[in-house]
């Protein structure tokens, strides 16, 4: 199934060509499956020849070549591409390092549209290739309606005039053509004189066009001007006046001959333009490339000054969310909202509108004057401080910016509330570039992601060192597959009333080096990832593959739980893939019980019930982890092949200490037995918490109490250690609370509950 990209282009009829351009196999091949999945037709070549070989029959629509390869890299193979007839404006992105600034220059000096960080978000490169496609069709499109109004005005916007000084047999003063008197707003054969024309200029330019008259008639010079005019019935033209002097035969200067052209739509079209060059389409703030540009001239203007200068990255919280549930329009009138309010944060934000990266701005501009909130792309946006004394002015800036989103903002007839998290650099401390303030500030933005959000947050070394090491870990794991140093570690299910194994749940721990890493410091990105998937198809592979050696070992004949996520219920071959797990292993279906926990099912439940009825039909059982603890309905008992609830370990750690722990857990065995289902209760450390469960009805329990999750080769130890000996301190404790309750029934007291 094609995935649609959130920032594809609708109008598109026709599947976007692009040609990926990369000498390393690995990346060709991860990129080129990310692009596909996001509804682009790739072609590939593995050098920079083969991508010019390649051109030489046909044109992509956007060419994406990999900076640095062997032989032709990627910034000739870019000046070669620009040489070619036809491929002067094809868009091509350059593929660079994270932070490699000469790289990203040599690819604008090559010719190259822009440029690219090398990543696995697939999602933020197919967006970045719409955006350019999208970009170059608006160009396209500007200048073919720039050329029609050309020629249009050529032949029905222009007309040609004299003017005289002095009577020559009656051509005294203005005389026009009729295409002239037509640009004024006039008929064929109404007589207008200069003083008229004059007239129709508004009152506040016309003292300097006057000026420029006088000075063209004192020195006999050209006039070249467009000069704004209001016609009789209210319209407002621009009119382009060229005029060159006219002399008599002694050489004086007799008159003017010229022509008059109705600029009007070139002058808007010129705007547009640089509006859409410079400024965000939706919000109407600065976009990327301005923010750039007047990023770079705070950043001159602070070091020459010897002052400081902030940037504030603001990307918001919620915004993925209200975008799926109400829809892109909706996100859009949330985009604009934000960004009215986050312009009033910033006093000067509007009294640069005219700046342009042509440095067509006025250098005397002050300081000051270039503080402004743009949009850098999707939900992020930027505010320039330019002139602050401390780090407090900035944090103040940002506090401001948090009380404006706190308010809430209605779209589609939805109150929605939408916070941000800020992160804040300050030049010179940290960066000395746009783009060192850039990454400083997106690493103190997601800090504060990683603390809750809704706060802001000051670049320091030390957030940037925890990037590095969440960077290297999430490298490190993309390789903890291949290097075999992902393991299960197993801890035993006990029946205690029987003081016996009736099972073991599969855990899964990361052996890097000499340490042990455990879930909590690498499963969430896992998650986030996509990694959960292979290390979750590998744990039901080594889970069967462990069965067969217990089984050789000592008879084991349980079952071993393995955790899944939702997400791998996607795969429509998951039955196939457990089915051949097991029978690879020759150990019966059985052997696996899959947990799900109770968020993850009902989030995906529609994906997941066709799963489970084949799963159970093969004899794979299904346990629910976590239960008690998620927001659903309890409807999904009655419907599902579900054979096991486990109890949260929240409620068991809560026995002893509140009744309403002791209620839930009551409530739960009631539930499940009444639908004949198993329970297990987790988490059971102590004695204490044993005696309570087994007189609330639980027989099946794992925890510390029992012991940890333990490598394979330990297990067994722990059996002929432990158990088979029955030398554990729980063994029998079960046994001794049935004897007291049988005691105090007998002598007519109430047992305990």
């Amino acid at each position: 199934m094609t995935v649609v990209h959130p920032f594809a282009d609708t109008s598109l009829t026709a599947v976007p060509e692009v040609l990926l351009v990369d000498d390393d196999e690995i990346n060709l091949l991860l990129t080129g499956l990310g692009l596909r999945e996001r509804g682009f037709r790739l072609v590939d070549a593995d050098s920079g020849a083969a991508a010019l070989e390649l051109l030489r029959d046909w044109t992509p629509d956007i060419i994406v070549l990999d900076a640095l390869m062997p032989g032709l890299d990627g910034f000739d193979t870019c000046r070669r591409i620009r040489r070619m007839h036809g491929y002067e404006n094809v868009p091509v992105l350059m593929l660079t390092g994270l932070d490699d600034d000469a790289s990203i220059t040599r690819a604008y000096e090559a010719g190259a549209t822009d440029f690219f960080v090398k990543t696995t978000q697939w999602s933020l490169l197919a967006g970045r290739l719409h955006y350019l496609l999208r970009a170059s069709r608006t160009r396209i499109e500007l200048e073919r309606s720039k050329s029609k109004l050309a020629r249009a005005q050529d032949l029905a916007r222009m007309g040609s005039f004299d003017w005289w000084r002095v009577d020559r047999g009656n051509r005294g003063g203005l005389h026009t053509s009729p295409e002239a008197l037509r640009v004024f707003g006039f008929g064929p054969h109404e007589e207008v004189s200069l003083r008229l024309i004059l007239r129709m200029v508004p009152h506040g330019d016309r003292r300097a066009f006057l000026r420029l008259l006088h000075g063209a008639l004192r020195q006999s010079s050209v006039l070249a001007t467009d000069v704004p005019i209001v016609l009789l019935d209210g319209r407002q033209r621009i009119i382009h006046v060229e005029a060159e002097p006219e002399f008599n035969e002694q050489g004086n200067g007799a008159g003017y001959t010229g022509i008059v052209q109705d600029v009007t739509e070139r002058r808007q079209a010129e705007d547009r333009i640089r509006q859409l060059a410079n400024f965000d389409s939706l919000t109407g703030l600065p976009n990327r490339r301005q923010l750039i540009w007047r990023a770079e001239r705070a950043l001159e203007q602070a070091r020459r000054q010897q002052r400081q200068f902030a940037m504030l990255l603001i990307d918001l919280d919620r915004f993925k969310l209200i975008n799926d549930t109400l829809g892109h329009g909706a996100g859009d009138e949330l985009l604009v909202e934000v960004g009215r309010r986050l312009r009033a944060c910033v006093r000067h934000s509007d009294q640069i509108t005219d700046a342009a990266p042509d440095g067509s701005a006025s250098s005397a501009r002050s300081h000051r004057s270039l503080e402004a909130v743009g949009r850098l792309g999707g939900d992020e946006f930027v505010a320039l401080l330019p002139e602050i004394t401390a780090d407090r002015d900035a944090e103040r800036v940002a506090q401001r910016v948090l009380e404006a989103l706190r308010e809430p903002i209605f779209v589609s007839g939805q109150e929605c509330f939408v916070t941000a998290s800020v992160g804040v650099a300050i030049f010179p401390r940290d960066g000395n570039t746009v783009v060192d303030l850039l990454r400083n500030s997106d690493i103190a933005m997601y800090s504060v992601k990683a603390q809750g959000k809704n706060a802001s947050a000051i670049y320091s070394p030390v957030l940037a060192s925890q990037g590095r090491e969440k960077l290297e870990l999430e490298t490190a794991l993309h390789k903890a597959i291949e290097r075999d140093e992902i393991v299960l570690h197993y801890q035993p299910k006990i029946d205690v009333r029987a003081a016996r194994m009736v099972g073991v749940e599969a855990l899964m721990r990361w052996q890097r080096g000499s340490v042990l890493v455990p879930p909590n410091d690498f499963m969430p990105m896992a998650e986030d990832t996509g990694l959960i998937v292979p290390l979750s198809e590998w744990a039901l592979r080594e889970a069967a593959r462990q069965a067969r050696v217990w089984q050789d070992a000592f008879g084991f004949n349980e079952s071993i739980a393995v955790n899944l996520p939702s997400r791998l219920f996607e795969r429509s071959d998951l039955v196939e893939h457990i089915h051949q797990c097991v029978t690879a292993c020759d150990v019966p279906h059985r052997v696996i019980r899959l947990e799900i926990t109770e968020d993850n099912l009902m989030k995906e439940l529609q994906n997941v019930i066709p799963s489970l009825h084949r799963l159970n039909e093969i004899g794979i059982e299904i346990s629910i982890d976590d239960f008690g603890t998620g927001y659903s309905s309890l409807a999904y008992l009655t419907t599902l092949p579900i054979s096991e609830l486990k109890i949260d370990r929240s409620f068991v750690r809560e026995l002893g200490v509140t009744p309403q722990s002791s209620a839930v857990i009551t409530a739960i065995i009631a539930l499940a037995r009444s639908l004949g289902l198993r329970v297990v209760a987790e988490g059971v450390e102590t004695l204490r918490q044993l005696e309570v469960l087994h007189r609330l009805g639980c027989v099946v329990m794992q925890g510390f109490l029992f012991s940890r999750a333990v490598a394979p080769q330990d297990l067994q130890v722990w059996l002929e250690q432990t158990v088979l000996p029955r030398k554990a301190a729980w063994i029998g404790a079960a046994s001794d609370a049935e004897a007291v309750e049988d005691s105090l029934r007998a002598s007519g007291m109430r047992p305990f509950r």
